[in-house]
C-alpha cells in the first residue's frame, strides 16, 4: 500500500507568457485522446516499424528515438570529420524517404531525436528527400543543447562527473557535449505548426511528453500530467519492448516476425493505454508493459527529468481488452533547477576479437590459447616500447562466461574464445591483430576462423556526466525564418529526494507449511537495463502473495554477492533496492558494475540485457500451498 509523499505542488515555476501551450483541437479525438505510435528505440531498430505504425496505427503523432549516450559517440565523431553530417542518415535515407507519401497522406506528426548533434543538416537533408517527391513539409528544429562550444570553459571550472567524481576529460578529446533537454520546446515547435519536429539531444520521453503538452495545454505546475506522460514516452520509447520484445515469457510472444509496435491512447489527466496494431504479433499485457516501466531507471520514487520528478511508486497497470493496458497513478514533483550535461570523448583504443575451437576439452584449450596470444603480445609490446595493454578480457562464449561464478557449464564441445584489449597507442591494436589469428595453425588443435576479415579498432568512448544551471542552457525552436528562445522558470527550490516519504511494506515473509525453493523466474517476471557504468534490474511478483518471499530472498547484500563479476574493478561498487507498492515489484540499482558501459567496456554485456536473466536462476524459498494455488 503506498504512503504519503511530497505535497503536489511546483515550487517556484514560471511559465512565461510566450510559452503557453494550446490544444489542437484537429487532433483531439472524440473520447478526448492522443494517440502516440514509438516507432524505434535506438540507431539500428527495425525498418518496418514506421510503415507498419503509420499505416495502421491510425496515428495522431509518430516517435522515434535514436540517441543512445554512445550514439553520440558516434556521431559526434562522424561530424568532426563531415560538418554537413552528424544526424541519424538511418531515418533520413530510410525511414523518412521510404514513406514520405504515406506521412503525407496520413496527416501524422513526426518527432524525433534524429538531429542527433547537427539538427540543421538533418532538416536540410529532410527537406531535399521531400522536394524530391514533390512534397513539403513544416519542419522545425529544436537547438540549445550543444554546448561543446562550452568544453574549454567547463574544463577550466573543474567540473567532475557526478557518479564517479571523475575530473573533466581533456576538451581535445571530448567528441559531443549536449544538455538533456524536455518536453515544452517540442510543444512549442508544434504550436508553431510544424508537422515535423527535430531534436538533438532531449531526454527520450520528451518526444512523447512535447505533443501531449501541445495537445492537452499542460502547463508547468501540472506536475501529475507531466510525469504520466514522461511515463508513456518512457513504455514507447524503446520500441517492441513495449508490446513483447524481451519479455521473460517469450513463449508467450506470437510473431515475433511480425511483432507490433507500440501505440498509447493518452488521456487529459495524463493515464493511458498501451496497444498496438491489430493484425499484428507481439504481446501486450499487464507484465510485459510492468517489465518496461522498469527498464533503466534509478529510484522510481525520484525519477528525474528536465520538466518534471516523477514518482512510479503507485503507478497501476490494468488489462482493459486484448492487447491493451492501462497505466495510471503517475506522480510528480517540480524538477530541479539544473540539466544533466552528457559528454562524451575518446579514451585510447580498444580491439575484441573472436575465434572459434570445436572438439573434447574445448574450454580449457580456448582458454589457454587466449592467455598465450596474450602473453606473446604483451611481450611484443614490451620490446617495441609500448607498454602493455591497460585492460584484457578473456570471455569463453558457451562456458556462461558472464555468469561468473556461477556459471555451469565448461564440458561443451564448441565455443568461441573472446578476447578484448585496451591500449593508449592505436599502435599497440595493430600487433594485437597480426598476432591474434597465429593460434591457427601453432596452437589449440579444433581451432578455426570466421574468414570475415580482421576485426575494427575503434577509439574507447567514455561518457562524463555533470549537472548545469538552467540558466546556462537556453532551448530555441526554429521554424522557417523564425528562431524563437523558448524561456525557463527554474524552481527557486531545488528537489529533495531526502524529503520523500518512502514506502511502507510488509517485511515478513513467515514459513507457511512445507516451503519449497525454485528459481525466481517460476514466482516473477525481471527486466534490466544499462545506464552509463551502472545497471539495474526490476523483479516484479507474478502474484502479490510471492512479494514477500521474493524481497526475504532479494536484499541489498545478497545481490551485491551475486554480482560479485559484475562489481569486478569497480571503484565503488553498490546495490540500492527501490520498493514499488503499485506493481508488486522491486527494483535493484547496481552501481559502478558494467567496467565502463557501452563502448568504454570489454564485457560481453555492457548493456546489462542479460543480468536480469542471471538473477531469474536464483533460488526462491516459497511455501508449496502458494505454488499449488497458482497452478490450479
Amino acid at each position: 500500500m503506498r504512503t504519503g509523499a511530497l505535497p503536489h505542488r511546483c515550487i517556484g515555476c514560471n511559465v512565461p507568457v510566450n510559452q503557453t501551450i494550446g490544444q489542437r483541437a484537429e487532433h483531439m479525438r472524440q473520447d478526448g485522446t492522443v494517440r502516440v505510435g514509438g516507432a524505434g528505440g535506438f540507431l539500428g531498430d527495425s525498418s518496418v516499424a514506421a510503415p507498419q505504425l503509420i499505416a495502421g496505427g491510425n496515428l495522431d503523432y509518430l516517435i522515434l528515438d535514436y540517441l543512445a549516450e554512445a550514439t553520440m559517440s558516434i556521431l559526434g565523431r562522424v561530424r568532426a570529420k563531415r560538418p554537413d553530417l552528424g544526424y541519424a542518415h538511418d531515418f533520413t535515407d530510410w525511414v523518412w524517404k521510404d514513406n514520405l507519401a504515406a506521412i503525407k497522406a496520413k496527416g501524422v506528426k513526426i518527432v524525433t531525436n534524429a538531429g542527433g548533434v547537427n539538427a540543421r543538416a538533418c532538416r536540410a537533408r529532410m527537406e531535399a528527400l521531400a522536394a524530391e517527391a514533390g512534397l513539403t513539409f513544416k519542419i522545425a528544429i529544436v537547438e540549445g543543447d550543444d554546448l561543446l562550444a562550452r568544453v574549454p570553459d567547463f574544463a577550466a571550472r573543474t567540473e567532475t562527473e557526478m557518479f564517479s567524481g571523475n575530473a573533466f576529460p581533456a576538451p581535445k578529446t571530448v567528441l559531443s557535449a549536449n544538455a538533456y533537454l524536455g518536453g515544452f520546446p517540442i510543444a512549442r515547435a508544434l504550436a508553431e505548426g510544424a508537422d515535423v519536429v527535430i531534436t538533438g539531444r532531449v531526454v527520450d520521453s520528451a518526444l512523447t511528453l512535447g505533443p501531449l503538452i501541445h495537445e492537452f495545454g499542460w502547463s508547468r505546475d501540472d506536475v501529475d500530467r507531466l510525469a504520466a506522460g514522461s511515463l508513456a514516452g518512457h513504455v514507447i520509447e524503446c520500441g517492441a519492448q513495449a508490446t513483447g520484445g524481451l519479455f521473460t515469457d517469450w513463449e508467450d510472444v506470437p510473431d515475433w516476425a511480425h511483432i507490433g509496435y507500440p501505440i498509447i491512447e493518452c488521456a487529459a489527466d495524463g493515464s493511458f493505454v498501451v496497444t498496438k496494431p491489430a493484425g499484428t504479433g507481439g504481446l501486450v499485457s499487464p507484465a510485459v508493459v510492468a517489465e518496461q516501466i522498469l527498464y533503466e531507471i534509478g529510484d522510481p520514487q525520484a525519477y528525474a527529468l528536465p520538466d518534471v520528478v516523477c514518482d512510479f511508486t503507485g503507478v497501476a497497470v490494468t488489462a482493459v481488452g486484448k492487447d491493451r493496458v492501462k497505466v495510471d497513478g503517475t506522480r510528480g514533483y517540480a524538477p530541479s533547477g539544473r540539466y544533466k550535461v552528457s559528454v562524451t570523448h575518446t579514451d585510447g583504443w580498444r580491439c575484441i576479437a573472436a575465434m572459434p575451437v570445436v572438439g573434447r576439452d574445448a574450454v580449457r584449450k580456448a582458454e589457454r590459447q587466449a592467455e598465450a596470444v596474450l602473453t606473446r603480445v604483451d611481450e611484443m609490446l614490451r620490446a617495441r616500447n609500448l607498454g602493455p595493454f591497460r585492460a584484457t578480457r578473456i570471455e569463453v562464449l558457451g562456458a556462461e562466461a558472464s555468469y561468473g561464478a556461477h556459471a555451469r557449464t565448461r564440458d561443451t564441445r564448441e565455443v568461441v574464445t573472446r578476447v578484448g584489449v585496451e591500449h593508449d597507442d592505436r599502435a599497440a591494436m595493430d600487433v594485437f591483430l597480426r598476432e591474434f589469428d597465429s593460434p591457427t595453425t601453432s596452437m589449440s588443435v579444433g581451432t578455426t576462423g570466421w574468414f570475415g576479415g580482421r576485426p575494427a579498432v575503434s577509439p574507447v568512448a567514455r561518457v562524463f556526466s555533470f549537472l548545469i544551471d538552467r540558466a546556462e542552457v537556453k532551448p530555441t525552436v526554429s521554424i522557417g525564418d523564425a528562431t524563437i528562445i523558448v524561456q525557463e522558470g527554474p524552481s527557486a527550490e531545488p528537489f529533495d529526494a531526502a524529503r520523500l516519504v518512502r514506502p511502507v511494506v510488509d517485511g515478513d515473509a513467515p514459513a507457511d507449511g512445507d516451503m519449497v525453493e525454485v528459481p525466481l523466474v517460476d514466482v516473477a517476471w525481471a527486466r534490466s537495463g544499462d545506464k552509463g557504468d551502472a545497471f539495474n534490474v526490476g523483479v516484479i511478483a507474478r502474484d502479490p502473495a510471492f512479494m514477500p518471499y521474493i524481497r526475504a530472498a532479494l536484499s541489498e547484500a545478497k545481490l551485491l554477492a551475486f554480482y560479485a563479476h559484475e562489481f569486478e574493478g569497480g571503484r565503488h561498487p553498490a546495490v540500492k533496492r527501490y520498493e514499488l507498492p503499485g506493481l508488486e515489484a522491486l527494483n535493484f540499482h547496481c552501481l559502478d558494475a558494467l567496467g565502463g558501459g557501452q563502448f568504454a567496456s570489454l564485457r560481453l554485456d555492457p548493456l546489462a540485457k542479460g543480468k536480469a536473466q542471471q538473477l531469474l536462476d536464483l533460488p526462491v524459498a516459497v511455501p508449496a500451498r502458494l505454488l499449488d494455488r497458482r497452478a490450479a
